[in-house]
This record gives C-alpha cells, structure tokens and sequence, in this order.
C-alpha cells in the first residue's frame, strides 16, 4: 500500500517539474505544490484523453499527457493569479 503512493508522488515531482521547466517564466511554488501539480496534472490529461479518446473519465495519464495536463493546470493558475510569476 506504501509503494504506489510512494511512485504517486515521485512521478508527481518528475512531472511537475518537467512542466514547469517547459513553461515559460519563474512559478514560486515549492516541492510540494510542484508535486500536486504534476499529480493533478496527470488526472488533468487522463480527462482529456477521456475526452478525446474515450475510456474512463478519472483515469490518470501516461508521461506525455500528464505533463501537457500540468502545463494546461500551471498556465491557468498563472493567469488567474494564484501562483506568482
């Protein structure tokens, strides 16, 4: 029961960091708002390739859609003002 939440979070981290490495611009957050981002983000991207692709809507995604849906997350916390930048 340990282990998958362990991988939860390092794979939150590893994505969050890659978006916000592949968004543009300084986010002030720290390891543990990075590594709900990534988390969210996966979810983020599972629903959209619910959407595109069909299958189940709380799924959680692969890499790739994982750091799309966390850039899309990190892009509108910018603009909406809740991360400063």
């Amino acid at each position: 029961m340990l282990i998958p939440i362990i991988g939860w979070i390092l794979f939150g981290l590893i994505v969050g960091l890659l978006a916000r490495l592949a968004y543009p611009g300084r986010q002030d957050i720290g390891l543990l708002r990075t590594t709900l981002l990534g988390i969210v983000g996966s979810f983020v991207g599972g629903f959209l390739g619910y959407l595109l692709f069909g299958g189940n809507a709380f799924q959680a995604s692969g890499w790739i859609g994982s750091i799309l849906g966390a850039v899309l997350v990190l892009a509108i916390a910018t603009r909406r003002g809740h991360i400063a930048g």
